[in-house]
């Protein structure tokens, strides 16, 4: 890895996307990490060079960024020196991973690289996760899938709105969430793409074991994601117990990335309920259960685990906020409980109903290749960038809103990040 502080000048290619993240991207950790890898595969067929910077910390999960031709930096918060890397740099666009990122390092793009095209992605909406977080705190009975308002406008709607309108486009992943924009915060429809998980083509029907060869259920998440968390500890409180009693012989068995001790401990081999914890290969794991339980009570985007179950023929039971997006109406890919008792109910029986559970792997098959396809939506992708850029001034010029955003954002931001970095240059 290059630190950019350090790196000789070189010739800038014709057409430059430098990648902004959060962290780094960990495919085999998260579902963010694997959408990240996506976006970049699209546009390096759609023709740029990609340079990809973080202030995080390396982690030894990270994908090999050299070896899929992305030029990795450490960038430096608060730090001047982001201002001579992005000159030296000049990129054609600046795509920043979740809004945080955009904060932080926007008004520096917006200085020093105006003409650059500003894109984030959302990952999935933040405001809209921790809302309904907050509402399942105050009524763990009652999941919702729209806040009120109260829940809704709160101060990092407030932030996060403010960086989707300072942007030129935004990458929605769920067109649930493409709407509750529009509709909620009046959001420009012209400043937003629907872009979900991208898929590659893969012949797995002939692959995928069959019913027989199955056995136990799995959930699978990373366990630093709050909504995975709680899902966990709910199947242990409320839902494996009732179902292990009516199947005595079944397991569950927990995977995900970074589990706290506090996850470790629920591990019980007498109650069949197995914290497995860090898997090599997720697909493999997912792949070898007859059932994928994915109890979510809030969160919002799409669900990689759900992803991940369709495209490996491992039907699923889960919740509507679970659902939310993945499926196409009348497309009964999985089975969506709105209660515990009805959750329960499910996973008894789409253990053991083999008619049915064949049902649901064909129709989840079938649902990559119909919605998920990165044939289709990569090159919606590319298009949509090369049309902003053809005329990106004419393209700011109809969203007042977003200069006036910026215009104030370029200074408030800028002489807090200037504050702190002479603050930390005295001491």
């Amino acid at each position: 890895m290059t630190d950019f502080n350090t790196s000789p000048e070189t010739t800038v290619p014709a057409k430059t996307l430098l990648v902004i993240g959060y962290v780094w991207p960990e495919p085999n950790s998260s579902a963010a990490g694997s959408r990240m890898l996506q976006l970049i595969q699209a546009l390096q067929q759609g023709g740029y060079t990609v340079h990809y910077g973080s202030p995080a910390e390396f982690s030894e999960h990270a994908t090999d960024l050299p070896a899929l031709n992305i030029q990795p930096h450490k960038l430096a918060l608060n730090c001047s020196s982001f201002d001579d890397f992005i000159q030296r740099l000049k990129p054609d666009a600046v795509m920043f991973d979740r809004f945080m990122m955009e904060e932080q390092f926007g008004w520096r793009v917006e200085k020093y690289c105006p003409q650059a095209l500003r894109i984030l992605d959302t990952e999935d909406l933040h405001c809209l996760r921790h809302a309904r977080a907050a509402m399942i705190k105050a009524d763990p009975q009652q999941p919702v899938i729209q806040p009120p308002a109260e829940f809704m406008h709160s101060e990092l709607a407030v932030r996060e709105i403010a960086a989707i309108l300072r942007c030129d486009l935004s990458l929605m992943i769920s067109e649930f969430e493409m709407d509750w924009l529009q509709s909620q915060f009046n959001v420009p429809a012209t400043q937003l793409l629907y872009l979900p998980f991208m898929q590659a083509e893969k012949n797995t029907a002939q692959t995928v074991p069959d019913f027989s060869r199955r056995q136990h259920f799995i959930s699978i998440g990373n366990f630093r994601h709050e909504p995975n968390w709680d899902a966990v500890r709910y199947l242990k409180e409320s839902l494996w117990p009732a179902i292990r009693q009516q199947l005595p012989q079944a397991e569950l068995h927990i995977y995900g990335a970074y589990p706290p001790p506090k996850a470790t401990q629920l591990h019980n081999a007498r109650q069949g309920f197995l914290v497995k914890g860090w898997a090599d290969d997720a697909q493999q794991v997912v792949r070898s259960a007859r059932v994928m339980l994915a109890p979510l009570r809030f969160g919002a985007g799409l669900k990689g685990k759900l992803i991940d179950a369709a495209e490996c023929g491992t039907p699923a039971v889960t919740t509507a906020i679970g659902a939310e997006g993945m499926y196409a109406p009348g497309s009964e890919a999985a089975l969506v409980a709105n209660s515990a008792e009805e959750f329960i109910q499910q996973a008894v029986a789409l253990y053991q109903d083999e008619a049915q559970w064949l049902r649901l792997q064909k129709n989840g098959l079938n649902l990559i290749r119909s919605r998920f396809s990165f044939a289709e939506h990569a090159p919606r992708l590319q298009q949509r960038l090369a049309a902003i850029c053809k005329n990106i001034q004419a393209h700011r010029q109809q969203h007042f809103y977003s200069m006036m955003l910026r215009h104030h954002s370029l200074k408030s931001t800028q002489y807090m990040a200037q504050w702190i970095e002479a603050k930390n240059r005295i001491q």
